[in-house]
């Protein structure tokens, strides 16, 4: 199972419910100021090399990225970033497939990521209601009748790196109640620059445990429109 079945675990989602946590947030999205970013630090590819090197110690090892299937644009940088959101705030940039970190005095961490593809886009306010190392990942019922395939994984699919959700996870939740979106951590480098989610955002492995050491519960998200 990859990032395509992670994409099929928010499927779920009712129109409903989508509405509920688009329509929620709309209000404070509209006094939200932001402008475009100029990189005050590239990676060179000998540092690209280290920051995406491979992670022996991690519970299951996860291998160096491949960065010749990643565009150079979408390596983590440091970026001007104008906001006045507060510092370690998360906002999410799907039209341009970035998430950026607030650092403070407009500068920002970001990162390139998979977004969700045409359908499934949405945008709003959230924030990080919890977050896991290894996470089991359990198909909705939903997901389950239109695949029965996945029912063998419907008490959980342990933590390895075949769980769609891979070695890091942030849920995005919003008045208490998880929205079945999340950041998570994927292996697939073709994928990132591209829609192919459900609305989850991917992050390579080693772009979401950097994210989410510095991620607490509480965080705020905010997802731009596409």
């Amino acid at each position: 199972m990859h990032a395509n079945e992670a994409e099929a675990a928010v499927r779920s989602v009712n129109a409903m419910g989508r509405r509920a946590f688009l329509l929620g947030s709309a209000a404070s999205m509209g006094t939200l100021a932001l402008a475009g970013c100029t990189t005050i630090k590239a990676l060179t590819m000998a540092e690209a090399e280290q920051v995406y090197g491979p992670l022996p110690e991690e519970r299951f090892p996860i291998e160096a990225v491949n960065l010749n299937k990643v565009d150079p644009k979408y390596w983590r940088r440091t970026v001007r970033y104008d906001s006045a959101e507060a510092p370690g705030t998360i906002i999410v940039d799907p039209r341009n497939h970035y998430v950026y970190r607030i650092e403070g005095d407009n500068v920002a961490t970001r990162y390139g990521v998979s977004v969700g593809r045409a359908g499934f886009l949405w945008n709003g306010e959230a924030y990080i209601g919890r977050k896991a190392e290894w996470p089991v990942w359990t198909p909705p019922r939903e997901m389950i009748e239109r695949q029965p395939e996945v029912a063998k994984y419907a008490g959980g699919m342990a933590p390895g790196l075949d769980n769609p959700l891979g070695a890091r996870t942030l849920y995005l939740y919003q008045d208490g109640r998880y929205t079945l979106y999340t950041l998570y951590s994927t292996r697939q480098a073709e994928t990132i620059g591209k829609g192919i989610s459900s609305g989850c955002i991917g992050l390579l492995t080693q772009d979401m445990m950097d994210l989410y050491a510095r991620t607490p519960v509480n965080t705020k998200v905010i997802v731009l429109k596409a």
